[in-house]
């Protein structure tokens, strides 16, 4: 692959128009565009790792992925400085480069559904283990790809919110930039392919539309497996971004939550560092009383460190990168210290904070929700003429095509108007349409 076709300001579905000059770049527009819309306004609502809302502030997925935007925007501006040095004479396109990580970073959890990852786990269980298990054979017979909604993923998801042409909306969706779309997907090959992870990148009805993006970038196809394609560059820093700020800000808000106490948090961050180094951060975290001011501080410094290593990996291996040979998160190659810290927060998230009472709550809740909204609303779109069925349809937006021809459409458009509610909508409606709550009269 090579980084003049890797970049482009081509919009998706809007080609046309290519050519038209404006005084922000391409880039930026991708990046403004997403700020203003509403799908990415729904992410104050929905649910990161801890439940909302809550007396105490914590992440949700908006703060979180403005949060990976800026720390995406720092990699991509590292690799950028330094390629620009390395091809005096290369793609005009190089400044550009944190702007597109930027914006790829506030849309990669946009088509995650409410209640965090438990609502992919709690969809994908409703076909695996609940009432979906009826719908299979039906849609297999349909040449439909049933593997999309046994491991539903919110990566695809976002694909499919950023470009399909929903009813009333543009050609392209969201018309963003190709280079853009293609930083978003982590996983460049179809649920067929997903293996026991359960991780793919597009659903059936997105699979011609990366098939554009790929031909448009000169994505290659994996040497290793003609069925996948090698990643586009720009996903390992949107990758990167997103995996030191989660690790880092969960702890963040776990000692908020006094799931860890301070001094259990302030000696994980404290692991980063080594030597001089560690001596120097102590001395300086140590001016000021106030615990919250001190986790922030060692936070940043944390962050400047895992921002400068992961930029360090991506530099080493850019040419492996771009010729599909290197293919690991970069987070996974920083050097010794920091390694074996970042290895120890995820041990110790893993084991106090995803397993804390407060997210399985959430969790069995997600499911039970899910479980019943999936089933209400199949039922209605599979059975239209039904009195209950057509009451309950007037509640669906008219972007989504309740009218989809086949029963992997009509499924899908179910999955879009859950996956795009919030938390507290999902409940709202949930206990509605179950009878527990009544509009007053």
């Amino acid at each position: 692959m090579n980084w003049s076709q890797l970049l482009s300001g081509k919009r998706f579905g809007m080609e046309e128009y290519h050519e038209r000059k404006h005084e922000r770049t391409d880039f930026q527009r991708d990046y403004d565009r997403l700020i203003f819309s509403s799908p990415f306004r729904r992410l104050q609502n929905k649910t990161q790792v801890f439940p909302l809302p809550g007396s105490i502030f914590v992440h949700n997925r908006l703060t979180h992925s403005l949060e990976v935007s800026c720390v995406g925007r720092s990699l991509g501006n590292n690799v950028a400085k330094e390629l620009i040095k390395k091809y005096p004479e290369g793609s005009i396109n190089f400044p550009e480069i944190g702007s597109i990580v930027s914006a790829a970073c506030l849309a990669h959890d946009m088509g995650n559904p409410p209640f965090g990852h438990s609502g992919e786990r709690a969809i994908s269980a409703y076909f695996s283990e609940g009432n979906g298990k009826e719908l299979k054979e039906r849609i297999l017979e349909e040449g439909g790809r049933y593997d999309d909604f046994l491991h539903f993923e919110g990566n695809a998801n976002a694909i499919r919110l950023l470009t399909h042409q929903f009813i009333g909306r543009r050609k392209g969706g969201f018309a963003m930039t190709y280079s853009t779309l293609a930083s978003i997907v982590k996983y460049p090959y179809s649920s067929v392919y997903a293996g026991k992870k359960g991780k793919f990148g597009f659903f059936q009805s997105e699979e011609e539309t990366y098939l554009r993006i790929a031909h448009e970038l000169g994505i290659r196809r994996n040497p290793e497996d003609e069925n996948k394609f090698v990643r586009y560059p720009l996903v390992y820093l949107v990758e990167a971004a997103d995996d030191i700020c989660y690790q880092i800000m969960d702890i963040e808000d776990a000692c908020k939550l006094h799931i860890l106490t301070t001094e259990e948090a302030i000696h994980l961050l404290l692991n980063f560092f080594e030597k001089e180094r560690l001596d120097h951060i102590t001395r300086v975290m140590k001016m000021v009383d106030d615990t919250n001011e001190q986790i922030a501080y060692l936070r940043s410094c944390i962050i400047g460190l895992l921002v400068d290593e992961c930029s360090r990996i991506f530099l080493e291996n850019e040419e492996g990168i771009l010729n599909g040979t290197y293919n690991t998160p970069l987070i996974e190659n920083i050097c010794g210290q920091a390694k074996d810290a970042y290895a120890t927060c995820s041990q110790t998230a893993y084991k106090k904070i995803y397993r804390a009472k407060e997210v399985l709550d959430i969790e069995l809740a997600g499911y039970h929700i899910f479980s019943n909204l999936i089933d209400t609303l199949t039922e209605a779109v599979m059975n239209q003429g039904h009195a209950y069925s057509k009451l309950l349809l007037q509640r669906i937006p008219e972007q989504y095509d309740t009218n989809e021809p086949t029963i992997y459409g009509k499924v899908q458009c179910v999955l879009d108007y859950i996956s795009g509610m919030t938390d507290v909508y999902a409940l709202d409606l949930y206990r509605k349409i179950t009878g527990m709550s009544l509009p007053a009269v």
